[in-house]
């Protein structure tokens, strides 16, 4: 199985978790729950996804 495009996404989805937090004052207010919301979502996913790769990495 090619993980290319999963570690991809956890590289990306923990980036947008890192730069949410480091330029929260830079997002303007609006916006700033929503992209909140998003990056916690790409994260929880990328959890998963870790955990399944190591659950199925013997089969």
């Amino acid at each position: 199985m090619d993980t290319t495009a999963t570690i991809i996404f956890i590289i990306a989805a923990f980036a947008l978790g890192f730069l949410v937090i480091t330029q929260r004052n830079n997002i303007p207010a609006s916006l700033r729950r929503g992209i909140a919301i998003v990056a916690i979502v790409f994260i929880a996913f990328a959890f998963f996804l870790i955990v399944y790769s190591l659950t199925t990495m013997g089969s």
